[in-house]
């Protein structure tokens, strides 16, 4: 019970990224909203920007579809987890040739990794 309750308490609202983040050579600056690679800058939607900025925060960890649900999305939604995928997706679109740093996870989830072959 107290388990259940810490995770509602945890979707409350999702978590916000205050600064800029670099991974790589992928940079997020969430205070102009801005993602850049190699010095050139991506148009990115505003979903999409929220999840990039997530897992550039969380770089290297493998994160499930329910965990990205909770922390991008916060529990004052109720979406499909596969909504997850689409965005995902849209998200890799968005990237181009960085697109690779977003890894599938088979049977886990998803994972932005610098350790990639573009």
């Amino acid at each position: 019970m107290l388990a259940r309750i810490r995770a509602v308490l945890r979707r409350r609202a999702p978590e916000v990224v205050t600064e800029r983040v670099e991974i790589g050579e992928l940079a997020l600056d969430t205070s102009t909203h801005r993602v850049t690679w190699q010095g050139g800058a991506l148009k990115v939607g505003p979903t999409e920007f929220k999840l990039l900025a997530y897992l550039m925060q969380h770089a290297e960890r493998v994160h499930s579809r329910a965990q990205l649900l909770d922390k991008v999305w916060g529990d004052h939604v109720y979406i499909e987890e596969r909504t997850v995928d689409v965005h995902v997706k849209r998200l890799r679109e968005s990237l181009g040739v960085a697109a690779p740093m977003v890894e599938t996870v088979r049977g886990a989830g998803y994972r932005l990794t610098a350790q990639v072959t573009v």
